[in-house]
C-alpha cells in the first residue's frame, strides 16, 4: 500500500504520536459534557493550537479532533446532521497544521466507538455500526485525512464494523483497542485474539495495537501480548501518562516527562513502531519523548519486571490471556 504513512514507517524505525486530546482540550477551557467536535467550527483556533502543540513537540503523527464525531455521539447534542461537516473541518485544520510544519507530519481522521453495545448484546446491528462509521470516514477523507486512525474500541464486531466503513471509503486504517480490564478490553477481548483478529480481516490495518487503559506499565504488558502472538504487522502504543487521581476537583494524571519518556524508550525496545501518548499527555511529555527516543540507544527487549521497575507495577496479576481474566459470554458468531 502506498499511503503516507506506510511510506513514512518505511523511512524510520519508529514513529511519535501525538497525546492527549481531551485533557488539552480541557486545559483550553473546554466544558465537561461539551462536545468538542464543535469547537472545529466555533473554535478553529484553540484546534489549530492543539495541532500545532503536538508537531511543535516532535509528533510525526496527530490524531484530528473527532473522536465523538459518528451520528450516534453527536445525536446526544442534537448534531447528528452535522457529522460530515465536523469531520471534514477537523482534518482540513489537521492538513493545514501538518503543511505548514515543513518536514512529513501525518493527520490522522480519529474515529471513536459508537458508544453503543454491538448485537447481539445490545441493539446496534453490524450494518448500522458500518454506516455510521462510513459517514465519518468520508468527511475525514474529504477534509485530508492521510489514514483514518480506530481507537479506544472495546468489543471486535466494532473494530471489524470500523474495518469495512475504511475500506467502503477507500481509506488505509490503523486500529486500537483499550485494555482496561485485567488485560482484557471490557467486552472481553484478549491481546492474543485481536492479534489473530486483525490478521484474518479482509481490509486489515496498516498498524494495529493498544491505546488508553489504565496505565503506561499494563499498556506494554498488552503490547507483549501482541509481540507473543508473532504477528508483525506494526505495532502502536498510545498509554495514558501515568494514574488519573482526582484532585481539586479535576482530574490529574501522575505520570512526568521523565516516566513518559522511559515509557517510548521500553515500548520502542518492544519493537513498537508507533509510540504516542493518550489522557494526561501534554506537549512536555512528547518533548521528553522524542528526547528519549532521539538519545538513548535502542536496548534488549524488556521484560515485565523491568516495564514494572521502570514505570510502576501492573493493576492486575493476570495479562488476560491466561484465562484468569473476566471472561465475556459469547452467543453468536461475529460478523466480519
Amino acid at each position: 500500500m502506498s499511503d503516507a504513512l506506510t511510506r513514512l514507517m518505511a523511512e524510520r524505525d519508529w514513529l511519535l504520536a501525538d497525546g492527549a486530546t481531551g485533557t488539552n482540550l480541557f486545559n483550553m477551557g473546554l466544558s465537561a459534557g461539551e462536545p468538542p467536535e464543535l469547537w472545529n467550527v466555533d473554535q478553529p483556533d484553540k484546534i489549530r493550537a492543539l495541532y500545532k502543540g503536538a508537531v511543535d513537540a516532535g509528533s510525526d503523527l496527530f490524531l484530528t479532533n473527532s473522536f465523538g464525531g459518528n451520528a450516534s455521539r453527536l445525536k446526544l447534542h442534537q448534531s447528528q446532521h452535522r457529522v460530515r461537516e465536523l469531520n471534514r473541518v477537523a482534518a482540513s485544520l489537521g492538513r493545514e497544521i501538518a503543511d505548514a510544519s515543513g518536514r512529513t507530519v501525518i493527520v490522522a481522521g480519529s474515529m471513536g466507538p459508537t458508544g453503543e453495545i454491538m448485537a447481539p448484546m445490545g441493539t446496534l446491528t453490524h450494518n448500522a455500526a458500518v454506516e455510521m462509521f462510513h459517514e465519518q470516514a468520508e468527511g475525514l477523507k474529504e477534509g485530508g485525512a492521510d489514514v483514518l486512525w480506530v481507537e479506544t474500541i472495546s468489543a471486535p464486531e466494532e473494530y471489524c464494523a470500523a474495518a469495512e466503513a475504511a475500506d467502503l471509503a477507500g481509506m488505509p486504517w490503523v486500529g486500537t483497542m483499550s485494555f482496561d480490564t485485567a488485560g482484557r478490553t471490557m467486552m472481553g477481548m484478549t491481546s492474543a485474539a485481536m492479534s489473530a483478529m486483525v490478521e484474518k480481516l479482509p481490509n486489515a490495518p496498516v498498524a494495529y495495537g493498544a491505546n488508553c487503559g489504565v496505565g503506561a506499565s499494563d499498556l506494554l504488558r498488552t503490547v507483549m501480548g501482541f509481540v507473543a502472538s508473532g504477528n508483525e504487522r506494526p505495532i502502536v502504543a498510545k498509554g495514558n501518562a501515568g494514574i488519573p487521581r482526582f484532585e481539586h476537583g479535576h482530574i490529574h494524571y501522575d505520570g512526568t516527562p521523565e516516566l513518559m519518556g522511559e515509557y517510548a524508550v521500553l515500548a520502542r525496545d518492544l519493537g513498537v513502531r508507533i509510540i504516542g501518548g493518550c489522557c494526561g499527555t501534554m506537549p512536555e511529555h512528547l518533548r521528553a519523548m522524542r528526547h528519549a527516543l532521539e538519545t538513548r540507544p535502542r536496548g534488549e527487549r524488556p521484560t515485565l519486571e523491568a516495564v514494572a521497575e521502570k514505570l510502576g507495577g501492573f493493576s492486575s496479576a493476570s495479562d488476560g490471556t491466561d484465562d484468569n481474566g473476566p471472561k465475556r459470554e459469547r452467543t453468536s458468531r461475529r460478523r466480519g
